[in-house]
């Protein structure tokens, strides 16, 4: 039990103290330079991949541009190649399947 003793000795130390702040410190200041740098690589990869899709969906712009442009206004709709717009059709649907058919 002569190890477990609380000793103050150690605690008043002002060497001991400055060294602790120093040291916690450059701890902070490194974990910080990796979490910008981390920041950085995770904000370069995002760049790319939204630069890749924003690359390969183009011809898919392009196409939904050509289709817009192609409406024909008649009267309050506008014609889509054969579908109207501007008009609601509701609805329900009732799958039935047979038991025999699954096997």
């Amino acid at each position: 039990m002569k190890y477990l003793t609380d000793s103050t000795e150690n605690s008043s130390n002002p060497l001991r103290k400055l060294l602790t702040f120093i040291a916690t410190v450059a701890i902070a200041g490194v974990l910080l330079m990796f979490s910008v740098a981390t920041f950085i690589v995770i904000l370069c990869v995002g760049m790319v991949a939204g630069v890749y899709v924003w690359w390969k969906t183009r011809e898919l712009r392009k196409q939904m541009r050509d289709f817009s442009s192609s409406g024909v206004a008649t009267g309050d709709d506008v014609v889509y190649a054969g579908f109207a717009r501007g008009e609601v059709i509701e609805g329900e649907v009732i799958h039935v399947t047979d038991p025999q058919d699954t096997k």
